[in-house]
């Protein structure tokens, strides 16, 4: 992928392809509820096994009942299209 910085409007157009992203301060972000801390811990897990194929990686946040992650391409300061991609991926995973 090319990685190219996605304007706010290309950004918001493609928002739509994704399940409940947002694109908060330069980063998409998305945060998932649970029933406990073992299902959270399991996602992250498998959202890490997606990152490291990807080699691109998520800041993720998690804890009791939730996680929460935040994509965006550093060395591009903005997102770009493996951001989308990488969400898409996450956004197959079963809860």
């Amino acid at each position: 992928m090319e990685r190219k910085k996605l304007s706010g409007n290309e950004i918001n157009a493609r928002l739509i392809e994704l399940k409940n992203w947002k694109f908060v301060e330069g980063r998409l972000r998305k945060r998932i509820e649970f029933e406990n801390f073992a299902e959270s811990l399991n996602f992250v897990n498998r959202v890490g096994s997606i990152a490291e194929a990807a080699d691109h990686h998520p800041d993720i946040t998690f804890g009791w009942g939730y996680a929460e992650l935040e994509l965006i391409t550093h060395d591009r300061s903005g997102v770009t299209d493996i951001d989308f991609a990488v969400a898409a991926k996450i956004d197959q995973l079963d809860k």
